[in-house]
């Protein structure tokens, strides 16, 4: 008899330790479900700022990718700023309310979606004033008068139809209106001239293009002429540069010009002028040429 219950015993325990995961699984996914319930306005705040700020993500990888058009990515950003920058104008108000009311909200979620809507909310802020701060002009070029042109890669066919046109410039064409703009936001962008033979530049010059990821479309260093497309790495916009290399009179040194085109959208934030300069201070380390 004793046996018998010994071993009913030991059924029923292995029956409940069966069970227990089961009941431990269900009392886990109530707890959190009440987690989320028990301050609902702090758990609004919280999915909107996730949603807010996945939606920028998503909108412009996929227009990085090709699944659509950059102006999609740009209505994107846009309203995702706005559902991000109401988190942040709700979250005050709640917390204003909940001091007046004397609740004792959930703090943790709370503060985890302000903190997501305000770095969002900065960074595209941040993007915004850096917009204001440089010309809407998205085509950089050492020599104005006479840009080096593109043969393998294909030059925009919309590059100069939404130039800035300011009341001062009235009567200006787009190309005297991008000349103007680049000349007044960018003097030091100008040719350079190095020591050194035309192929030889071209030579380094894809050796460092090779090292900050760029594409070479096409690189001939005794016709003195480099191709590529420089990918950026978040939003995968992609610019197209062209180095044309001259020798000078004597033959004994070279006259470089560079020109970095975005291939869509009408600022380039001035990441083109910056990508100028950062690689031609990189290919020669002198002053400009006059």
């Amino acid at each position: 008899m004793s046996d018998k219950n010994d071993t009913d015993g030991n059924q029923n325990n292995d029956e409940n330790l069966r069970v227990f995961p089961a009941e431990k699984s269900n009392n886990i996914a109530i707890a959190n479900r009440s987690f989320f319930l028990k301050d609902w306005r702090a758990s609004l705040l919280f999915f909107a700022a996730i949603g807010g700020s996945l939606w920028g993500v998503i909108a412009s990888f996929g227009s990085g990718f090709g699944f659509w058009g950059f102006r999609s990515a740009f209505v994107g950003l846009q309203y995702s700023f706005f559902l991000t920058f109401a988190v942040l104008c709700f979250g005050t108000i709640f917390i204003i309310w909940d001091r007046v009311k004397k609740n004792k909200p959930s703090w943790l979620l709370r503060i985890l979606a302000l903190a997501i809507a305000g770095l969002y909310v900065g960074y595209l802020l941040t993007i915004y004033f850096t917009a204001q701060s440089v010309p809407a002009i998205h085509d950089i070029s050492t020599d104005l008068a006479d840009p080096p042109t593109f043969q393998k890669l294909s030059l925009r066919s919309d590059n100069l139809d939404d130039i800035p046109n300011d009341d001062d410039m009235t009567g200006l064409s787009p190309l005297q209106r991008w000349t103007r703009l680049h000349q007044e936001a960018y003097p030091t962008i100008r040719s350079v001239r190095v020591d050194m033979k035309v192929a030889a530049v071209i030579t380094k010059a894809e050796r460092l293009a090779k090292d900050r990821g760029w594409d070479i479309a096409i690189s001939t260093p005794e016709l003195g002429r480099l191709e590529a497309t420089d990918t950026t790495a978040i939003f995968r916009f992609k610019d197209d540069v062209v180095l044309r290399v001259k020798p000078t009179q004597d033959g004994d040194a070279s006259i470089i010009d560079m020109r970095s085109v975005s291939r869509v959208g009408q600022s380039d934030l001035g990441a083109n002028a910056q990508r100028v300069e950062s690689f031609l201070a990189d290919l020669s380390g002198t002053t400009t040429s006059n």
